[in-house]
């Protein structure tokens, strides 16, 4: 079967979907990357039971390591072979991409360190702004406490003072009362 995208043919994907009068293959022309994706789901789910190989990522390219002694090398210049000119730039071209891999690998060595940097300046600044905000929490809450108190003892010294008023009012009340008894029994 073929797959047309944009002007580019696949013939990976097959339609079992058959024309009646010709009994040719269904041509399919799919003018998206997500219907590829779809028909590709479509056909393993045909069959379900089948295991599907998922590929594990490349790994990283790495250049082979140099030679410890190269022979019969010629610089570009005069006295080189034809021959040997096409030695010197193979071996210079290995050279020339071993030396960018390791660039690389040094920056991104240094963005690594530098991003772990960042990241461990800024758990500390939150760290920092958390306690920050943690002790004036805990400032509030126990001026908030000790307030509470004190109106708890304020209002039962209030509560003692008001009774002690009125026991002492109730009294002098007594007092009162007792001596018009004591004066209108005088007067009878």
């Amino acid at each position: 079967m073929e797959v047309r995208v944009g002007g580019k043919s696949y013939t990976k994907i097959k339609d079992t979907a058959k024309r009646y009068d010709e009994g040719k293959e269904k041509p399919v022309i799919i003018s998206k990357t997500s219907e590829i994706q779809r028909k590709k789901l479509e056909h393993l789910m045909k069959n379900i039971h089948k295991p599907v190989n998922i590929p594990n990522r490349p790994k990283e390219w790495k250049p082979p390591n140099p030679k410890e002694f190269v022979h019969n090398v010629m610089g570009s210049s005069a006295g080189a072979g034809s021959g040997e000119f096409h030695v010197y730039r193979a071996i210079r071209k290995r050279t020339i991409q071993r030396e960018e891999y390791l660039d690389n690998q040094k920056k991104k060595d240094k963005e690594v360190v530098g991003f772990e940097e960042r990241v461990a300046e800024n758990k500390a600044k939150e760290e920092a702004k958390t306690a920050k905000k943690r002790n004036k929490r805990q400032r509030r809450k126990a001026k908030l406490k000790k307030l509470k108190l004190e109106g708890k003892l304020k209002k039962t010294e209030n509560n003692d003072s008001e009774s002690d008023n009125r026991n002492s009012e109730s009294e002098s009340e007594n007092e009162e009362e007792k001596s018009t008894n004591i004066s209108d029994s005088e007067k009878g």
